[in-house]
């Protein structure tokens, strides 16, 4: 079973949604980004989207810009990427991994080799938010034959296109909470809960959702709602607050916890 499906299942038969952070690898470099997985799922994360760093990137918001910019001078890589999985299994780390990714740098990879790569390495789903339904045929079907979940996001717009991504998707959906860049906010999508509600009705696989969630009182709403609840930018924040810390030997361990900290806050 692909560990996304199991851990969904270990959730529910708990009555808990998912928790699920998202950092950008290698800000500020690959062995702190190792620490911040097992930290994090030490303070209570269910997954973990991997975001790897990329020079354009059309979904996010500036402070996950930043970050990749961050991880970009250090050079990492798509393999460096996938590589920390097998690096966080071989620590101990046993949560799913999820590769967040733009597409481009799959295609120049190769789709057979990167493939390959992520299983290999221990990636348990795939998200790539420029890939779309209408041109991910051949991606899903080498998705399907390696047993990586290809997990589509879907944004709240019309009802047939909210239900023909959600039909297909697997492993979970990801509902986008509202138009536009990743980012903190304050405010969502007026419609959300019946946007929330309409994916439900079209698909049997977990919903989760994410875009601008940055505190326990949006989690606590989205998680009765949902199985799933994503955070990214306001984690990546705490990261960058912490650069200081983390990027010095001797205080490296106490910003891992202030950033472990704030994960255990939005478990509440």
């Amino acid at each position: 079973m692909n560990l996304i499906d199991a851990k969904f299942a270990s959730l529910k038969r708990e009555g808990r949604s998912a928790l699920m952070p998202f950092i950008t690898v290698g800000d500020p470099d690959l062995d702190t980004t190792l620490e911040l997985i097992k930290e994090m799922e030490r303070s209570g994360a269910d997954m973990i989207e991997l975001g790897v760093p990329y020079s354009d990137p059309l979904a996010d918001g500036p402070v996950i810009q930043r970050a990749s910019e961050r991880a970009l001078k250090g050079t990492v890589t798509l393999a460096d990427c996938i590589g920390i999985a097998e690096r966080a299994r071989e620590a101990g780390v046993q949560i799913p991994l999820i590769l967040f990714t733009y597409f481009n740098p799959v295609l120049q990879y190769g789709l057979d080799a990167f493939f390959e790569l992520v299983v290999a390495k221990g990636i348990s789903g795939l998200i790539i938010p420029d890939l779309p339904i209408e041109e991910d045929q051949e991606v899903r079907e080498l998705a399907e034959g390696a047993n990586i979940h290809l997990i589509p996001l879907v944004a709240p717009t019309s009802q047939d296109r909210v239900k023909r991504i959600a039909s297909k998707a697997r492993g979970f959906v990801y509902c986008v909470s509202s138009l536009g860049v990743t980012g903190v906010r304050a405010d969502f999508h007026s419609g959300i809960e019946q946007f929330l509600a309409t994916v439900r009705e079209a698909t049997d696989q977990p919903i989760c959702i994410g875009f601008g969630i940055s505190n326990r009182e949006q989690v606590a709403r989205f998680e009765r709602i949902c199985d799933g609840v994503v955070v990214g930018s306001a984690i990546v924040r705490q990261i960058e607050e912490q650069l200081p810390l983390l990027q010095n030997s001797d205080t490296r361990e106490q910003g891992l916890r202030l950033v472990g900290q704030f994960v255990a806050s939005l478990k509440g």
